[in-house]
Parts: structure tokens; C-alpha cells; sequence
């Protein structure tokens, strides 16, 4: 592959380790709404959702809709928890680093929200590094567009660039966002450092890496 334009991270799962914490918390509230579910089945359900996609699978699950403010506390509660909790994915700092030291522009595009993305990069100290980089679901949601899997995010995190979709290759940990890289047209890499990755290559990642420096070996 030639060398890229841009450079696409997803956030949750790929640079932040925080997918653990939203879990617990999910699994906690919909179990109070009569869902039991631990945060094991959370994270197979939800991993690399929108909050306002979970919203529909869970009302259909308990039989009732949801009040208006469901949606905005379980974010309130989100963000709290994120800014306590969340820790770095081992190197995503020095890879962050080295990538612009070699000269990459890059982006993140993430279903998390401004606010969410804005404590887990204060807490793990990649505030400077990240900003003005970092393209949310929600902020496209705003302009008409949809969250992962859809290719909005990533299409927009191109155009933010000014950079065509095919110059960009994506590093994603989520069947949702891979499905959604793809979709936009893009090279996606799967990251699954626990696993064998199948799931990702199902989706159409080109391969799937264990450590985030192996991004290295597509870039030289």
C-alpha cells in the first residue's frame, strides 16, 4: 500500500482503555431496568455503540420506552466515571507521538461524545496531542450524519483533512467500526490485543494487530 494521507483511530478500545469502565456502568443501569446482564455480556453487546443505539435495543428487551432523560444521565454518569477511571491502552501516547514526529496527519473519530473524549484525554494526559484532531458521533449526529457503523464519522474525520477516503487507513478494535471504515471506502486495520482478531477480519479489516506498533509496519 502507498503511503497513507491521513491516519484514523478509533478512541474507546484503541488509544483509551475505557470500555471496561462503560460496561460495568451499562450492565449496571440496564440491570435496575429488568435486563440482568453483567458487564461480560455488556461489552459483547454494546462494545463500539452509540448510546443512542443502545436506547432501542434495550427498550424492545424490557418492553417499555424509556423516559426522555434516560439517555442524558446515562452520559452524565458516563463522563463521571470515564474521568475517574479510564487509563492509557500500553504505548498509545509514544505511538501518537512517533506518528506525528514522522510526519502523519492523523484524526480520531470515535462514538463517544465531545465530553466523554474530552475527560479521557485529560485523565491520561493526551489532551495536547489529541487536540483539534478529534471528530465525535456526536457532533456528526448534529449535522444530520449517524454514528458507527455507519461511515459518517469516518468520512468526516477525511473531510475534516481534506483528505480522500481512500488515502486513509483506519485502526479499529470494533465490528461496528471496522464495518464502518469499510463502508467509507477507507483501509481498515483491526487492533484485538486479546484475541485472534477473526471477528475483525469478518468485518474486512486487511489484517489485525496485537500491539499498536505494529500500525508501524504498514507506514514504512
Amino acid at each position: 500500500m502507498l503511503r497513507p494521507d491521513l491516519i484514523i483511530f478509533d478512541c474507546d478500545g484503541v488509544l483509551i482503555d475505557s470500555e471496561g469502565v462503560a460496561s460495568r456502568l451499562v450492565a449496571r443501569e440496564v440491570t435496575a431496568l429488568g435486563w440482568k446482564m453483567d458487564a461480560d455480556e455488556a461489552m459483547a453487546r454494546f462494545i463500539g455503540m452509540n448510546i443512542g443505539d443502545m436506547q432501542p435495543m434495550i427498550e424492545e428487551r424490557v418492553g417499555r420506552k424509556l423516559s426522555s432523560a434516560w439517555r442524558q444521565d446515562l452520559a452524565e454518569k458516563l463522563v463521571a466515571a470515564l474521568a475517574e477511571e479510564a487509563v492509557l491502552i500500553p504505548r498509545a501516547d509514544e505511538m501518537l507521538k512517533r506518528v506525528t514526529e514522522m510526519g502523519f496527519d492523523w484524526r480520531v473519530a470515535s462514538n463517544s461524545s465531545d465530553e466523554e473524549m474530552r475527560v479521557k484525554f485529560a485523565r491520561t494526559g493526551l489532551s495536547d496531542l489529541t487536540a483539534g484532531r478529534c471528530i465525535s458521533a456526536g457532533s456528526v449526529i448534529a449535522r444530520g450524519g449517524k454514528a458507527k457503523p455507519a461511515p459518517d464519522v469516518f468520512l468526516a474525520a477525511a473531510a475534516d483533512a481534506n483528505i480522500p477516503p481512500a488515502r486513509c487507513i483506519v485502526l479499529e478494535d470494533s465490528k461496528l467500526g471496522t464495518r464502518g471504515a469499510v463502508a467509507a471506502g477507507m483501509t481498515c486495520y483491526g487492533f484485538d490485543p486479546h484475541g485472534d482478531g477473526a471477528a475483525l477480519l469478518a468485518e474486512g479489516a486487511r489484517a489485525v494487530f496485537s500491539s499498536l506498533d505494529e500500525i508501524f509496519e504498514v507506514l514504512t
